[in-house]
């Protein structure tokens, strides 16, 4: 018998291979596919179930890593691809200089070391929405994602350390020109890598999409 998170897999992937643009809807969803649809639909395509942190630890993510061996690891790839001003780098990937922009707060940064590189669903809410089930190198390549630019951002660290492990029913941006496109983000990063929702995160995620626009999302699955 298939255990309850293969079949809750198997009825997301179902969902969006009937939710899929005309180009790829004959096709089953699956790792390596790209789906396109609006943000609602791909919201009523997330499966929901109960959140379980039983067994949680950080530990269980490893990060930051340096996949392609170029002496800079993941936290100073997501600095060097997002800084607003390119900083400078020495030969062991150490940055000075560069300016960052922190969308969650609305605010402008000159020192790499002031910055947070967050997960924008959090390490822990993704354990409690089915990474538990995952190997070591799967939930490895969640904690260390630079395959989509949506999965981590640079941030401050003040606003990243006030999130903490929080979903959208607690914690959303300070700067509210910016929730629309954190709860879009949000539901493509749980879309890529078949992460479920609990009902109260898919009712406060329904209220904050009332006042966005449908945004078609693009997003290729991971998991």
């Amino acid at each position: 018998m298939r255990s309850t998170a293969a079949r809750t897999a198997a009825a997301a992937l179902s969902t969006l291979a009937v939710l899929l643009t005309p180009t790829t809807a004959h096709a089953a969803a699956g790792p390596g596919d790209t789906v396109t649809l609006p943000v609602r639909d791909a919201l009523a395509a997330l499966p929901v179930q109960a959140e379980d942190r039983t067994g949680y630890e950080r530990t269980k993510f490893r990060h930051w890593i340096d996949a392609d061996r170029d002496g800079c690891n993941t936290r100073n790839e997501v600095l060097l691809e997002e800084a607003v001003t390119a900083p400078e780098q020495d030969a062991g990937c150490r940055l000075t200089g560069g300016s960052w922009y922190s969308p969650y707060d609305d605010t402008y940064s000159t020192a790499a070391r002031a910055l947070d590189v967050d997960h924008l669903v959090p390490l822990a809410e993704a354990w409690d929405s089915g990474a538990s089930t995952w190997t070591a190198k799967e939930r490895e390549a969640y904690a260390n994602d630079l395959d989509d630019a949506r999965a981590l951002i640079a941030v401050s660290a003040t606003s990243n350390r006030s999130k903490a492990d929080q979903d959208p029913t607690t914690w959303m941006p300070p700067a509210s020109g910016y929730r629309c496109t954190y709860t879009t983000d949000w539901i493509t990063i749980k879309i890529r890598w078949n992460l479920t929702i609990d009902e109260a995160e898919q009712t406060a995620l329904s209220d904050i999409l009332n006042d966005c626009p449908n945004t078609p999302v693009d997003v290729t699955l991971a998991h």
